[in-house]
């Protein structure tokens, strides 16, 4: 596994429950076709589902 994942925003956050945008944000994600470079850990993996239908994983 690696130390670091590549997420890439490919939706928008409209019409997104609150928490759903708050966890966008959190990622680092403001606006769509964004490429954030972040540690790979439990708690960004189980962010990264609960907007899985807003954000993909970049494959290098």
């Amino acid at each position: 596994m690696a130390d670091t994942i590549k997420i890439k925003q490919v939706r928008s956050t409209n019409g997104c429950k609150q928490d759903q945008v708050r966890t966008v944000r959190a990622l680092g994600l403001h606006r769509i076709r964004e490429v954030r470079e972040i540690a790979d850990n439990e708690s960004v993996r189980g962010m990264i589902f609960k907007v899985k239908h807003l954000v993909e994983i970049v494959e290098e």
